[in-house]
């Protein structure tokens, strides 16, 4: 069934699972977003989606990574930097340059970090300040070790007029990349450790220097790491436009921007919106009836007027906020069998052509099952 849908001859192998990911990486996120696009063209070509009403939520893709903590960020930074200059020896180049194993010295002070959180009391924050110093000091020696490495091959590519082996030359490209991580990340843990916890752009992983914390308020995991989605769509649960972001943009900022591209897509403004509490404000409820829209379900946050719960209760809106909540069923439906939980791509544009092959592949299947 798969080698008839794939065009692929019985009499012929099947290509390798690594063709396909070369692939997704070659196209790129854009033309990704262009064929969710023409999908979508389609379905309205046969009136499957006619524009009417619009409902926006916000989720998080996360990252494939760990749970971070700057001792820990540090320990990846001396295992990969480790890692990598060991590959560059065992090709015999940089041999004159001595280089100390740390690993195994880091990972002991991250277990005795373990040993004290045990003790949950003021003192035992000020060891983990500490042991996270240590650590700390280890990684700048690591990182002068791994320059001298990089001078010492830079030297002798010179010498050879520039003869190096592509396996050589891939891992000096990797250990450049990641010393200069990891000097970022020494500047955030000094920062840390002299109290500043509010850093603009914290790097929470080497391996995806783009993730970023989110905190969307769960009780079960309030601080996710990976990228803010924006997901919209309008009749037959078909999705007709996403967004991926770096960080965490407010919600409210969100809404007017995406009615704007529903009308820009259906050339008519819809009958209805409905939204979550996060989207909610006085300027957008403004804004969205400027746009000629009638309907506008927006529960406001906080404390409201009697006039406003009057409001909020009656049935046509209650009656939205219900098609409203199908937007939660259908972000775990992505999460569970369109693997939006967790990308498995790294970086801004791998995240974002992740999302857009899952999003692709949930539209075809619902554009199948209503034709």
């Amino acid at each position: 069934m798969w080698r008839i849908f794939c065009r692929i001859p019985f009499d012929k192998p099947i290509p390798h699972s690594t063709t396909l990911i070369k692939l997704t990486k070659k196209y790129g996120p854009g033309i990704i977003e262009n064929l969710n696009q023409e999908l979508v063209n389609e379905a309205r070509e046969r009136k499957l989606i006619l524009g009417r009403k619009l409902r926006c939520d916000t989720t998080v893709v996360e990252a494939n990574i760990h749970y971070r903590t700057d001792a820990t960020l540090l320990s990846d930074c001396v295992r990969v930097i480790t890692r990598t200059v060991k590959k560059i020896k065992e090709q015999g180049v940089a041999l004159e340059t001595e280089f100390h194993n740390r690993t195994r010295s880091v990972k002991k002070r991250i277990y005795s970090i373990a040993k004290v959180l045990k003790r949950r009391t003021n003192e035992a924050r000020q060891d983990v300040k500490e042991i996270t110093a240590g650590i700390l000091s280890t990684t700048r020696e690591v990182v002068g070790q791994a320059e001298q490495v990089l001078n010492e091959v830079r030297q002798h590519i010179s010498d050879q007029a520039g003869a190096a082996t592509a396996k050589v030359g891939r891992a000096v490209k990797s250990l450049e990349s990641t010393v200069e991580t990891t000097q970022r990340i020494i500047t955030q843990t000094v920062s840390v450790l002299q109290g500043n916890t509010h850093i603009k752009d914290r790097i929470v992983s080497i391996f995806d220097t783009d993730a970023r914390p989110i905190m969307k308020g769960k009780l079960k995991s309030p601080t996710e790491f990976g990228m803010k989605l924006l997901i919209q769509n309008c009749e037959n649960k078909i999705i007709t436009r996403y967004q991926v972001f770096e960080g965490n943009p407010c919600d409210d900022t969100l809404l007017v921007p995406a009615v704007d591209a529903h009308i820009t897509m259906f050339g008519r403004s819809p009958k209805s919106v409905a939204t979550d509490r996060g989207f909610a404000s006085l300027k957008n409820e403004a804004a969205l009836r400027k746009k000629g829209i009638a309907d506008i379900s927006l529960p406001r946050r906080g404390r409201i007027t009697d006039e406003r719960c009057y409001y909020q209760g009656m049935p046509w809106l209650k009656k939205l906020q219900r098609w409203r909540a199908g937007e939660e069923a259908q972000i775990s439906l992505l999460k569970r069998r369109y693997g939006l939980g967790c990308s498995l791509s790294r970086g801004a544009s791998g995240t974002r052509s992740w999302v857009g092959l899952g999003i692709l592949a949930h539209n075809l299947r619902q554009i199948a099952r209503l034709t």
